[in-house]
């Protein structure tokens, strides 16, 4: 790796501030479990790194208020999350996704926020949070905005985030008496990329069906969603998973062809509603 300027701030709007618009060679930091492997490749290097260790301790804890709504700072670890006991009781659904998530070495030093800032669309987090209705606090030089979850992501490793943007905090609202799951399919170990992901959140009278993995990012499927309707027996649960396979627009790669997620995506949207109706 060729040499660079590491900087350390101790806030996150400072950190923001030593950011630059006009330089794609300066980024920030967080656990860098992605970022290292793409300097290390020397498919990205940098001229700055803004390391993001030393900001608010109050952009690492995961809180819920009284109505179940959860605040997960940016900077908490994917092994924080796993063994949040507000995770668990609020969001079940993402405690669970966390075991097969990477491996544990990467779930102690990954961060939430990185994570989704990644934008790589084989990570597993994203469908389940847009399932879930997640939004995000984002910060920058101009102020503070907040966009739903979805609206993070462009396209392959690329988010609507400006150059000068972070990701503050992500917030999780209340489940109610949704069910929730995120299925994957490995085409190696358990805890390898996924070849497809399905996330689903649903109550008697709504869902929210999200694909991953197979898709450039990730994909609410609305046709898969109108198909299912308000009824919840196996004749609905087979005509979601039909209509998700002809809507989805899914790629080929070494996990799979095309066609064969196709049929995977048949078959995981049926498990992942049986099982939001199951917990």
């Amino acid at each position: 790796m060729r040499p660079f300027e590491l900087l350390q701030p101790a806030s996150l709007r400072e950190a923001t501030r030593l950011l630059d618009r006009e330089d794609t060679t300066v980024r920030a930091i967080g656990g860098g479990t992605a970022l290292m492997l793409m300097m290390k490749s020397g498919f990205f290097r940098p001229r700055r790194l803004v390391s993001l260790r030393a900001i608010e301790p109050r952009f690492r804890t995961i809180a819920a208020e009284g109505d179940g709504t959860l605040h997960i700072g940016a900077m908490a670890t994917l092994s924080a999350i796993e063994q949040s006991p507000e995770i668990a009781r609020h969001a079940p659904a993402i405690a669970r996704a966390m075991r097969r998530l990477a491996n544990v070495r990467v779930r102690n030093v990954a961060t939430i926020g990185g994570h989704l800032a990644h934008a790589d669309p084989h990570l597993d987090l994203p469908p389940l949070l847009v399932a879930l209705g997640t939004r995000l606090r984002i910060m920058g030089r101009a102020g503070e905005r907040t966009i739903a979850v979805e609206e993070l992501f462009r396209g392959y490793l690329e988010t609507t985030l400006l150059p000068e943007e972070l990701i503050a905090e992500v917030i999780v609202p209340p489940q109610g008496t949704r069910g929730a799951i995120y299925l994957k399919w490995t085409a190696r170990s358990a805890d390898d990329w996924p070849a497809l992901g399905v996330a689903v959140a649903l109550d008697r009278s709504e869902a929210r069906i999200v694909v991953g993995a197979a898709t450039e990012k990730p994909m609410r499927l609305a046709a898969a969603e109108a198909a299912l309707g308000s009824a919840r027996d196996e004749k609905a649960l087979r005509r979601a998973g039909d209509a998700a396979a002809d809507e989805a627009v899914l790629l080929s790669d070494q996990h799979g062809s095309a066609p064969y997620k196709r049929e995977l995506l048949r078959v995981l949207v049926r498990r992942a509603l049986e099982g939001a109706l199951n917990p």
